[in-house]
């Protein structure tokens, strides 16, 4: 099983799950509908990698940088930075055929992550930042969420059983994009603009 970093100490997701369109600009920027709940789906324990790659199977994939958060005792217990890779022609493909995203977004090496921290400031002031190859490239906050994750998280507990140590990871604003070989990207989570938890990946081919 695949591990992380959570307050120095090594924990094991049993599962990624991650909200989809949950900002308004991002869902503008790729031409989708703004949904009426939160848009939900799973990444599994396997596509926790730790490399940064540019391409799968000759498909470029493109990096989304989010809020990640981990669960402990039913509650959101620590925060990190999350970068979610899609491969998108493939994404868009299955979308038109109204089939499942699982081949485009839950692959192995599918979800990075820096080290978690325990939570200790206010959810409401977390703000995501990516920056590549040292310029802005994604920056949002749980101001700007269509569905903040007190409310994903009460979501979820209506239908499915987190786990100590699952992740949330709570969606993108805009600003995705393909990832580049050798690019340099620098993920953040800040609240009121101090920085909270931070990962670094130079992309390979």
């Amino acid at each position: 099983m695949n591990t992380v970093i959570a307050g120095g100490s090594i924990a094991t997701p049993s599962k990624i799950v991650c909200i989809g369109r949950n900002y308004a600009r991002h869902i503008e920027e790729l031409g989708n509908e703004i949904p009426d709940s939160p848009v939900i789906f799973l990444k599994p324990n396997s596509a926790i990698g730790v490399e940064l790659r540019a391409s799968l199977q000759g498909e470029p994939l493109h990096y989304e940088g989010e809020i990640a958060f981990m669960v402990n005792g039913g509650r959101l217990a620590a925060v990190g930075f999350g970068l979610d890779l899609t491969r998108r022609d493939l994404q868009s493909s299955l979308k038109r055929r109204g089939l499942p995203w699982e081949r485009a977004k839950a692959f192995d090496g599918a979800a990075l992550f820096s080290p978690f921290v325990p939570l200790s400031v206010a959810i409401e002031s977390l703000e995501v930042q990516l920056c590549i190859d040292g310029a802005e490239r994604q920056r949002g906050g749980v101001s700007m969420m269509l569905y903040p994750p007190s409310i994903i998280l009460e979501e979820l507990s209506t239908f499915m059983t987190l786990e100590d140590g699952d992740i949330i990871m709570t969606g993108t604003p805009e600003g995705v994009g393909p990832v580049t070989a050798g690019a340099d990207f620098h993920g953040r989570v800040l609240a009121d603009g101090m920085v909270q938890a931070e990962g670094r990946w130079r992309a390979i081919d």
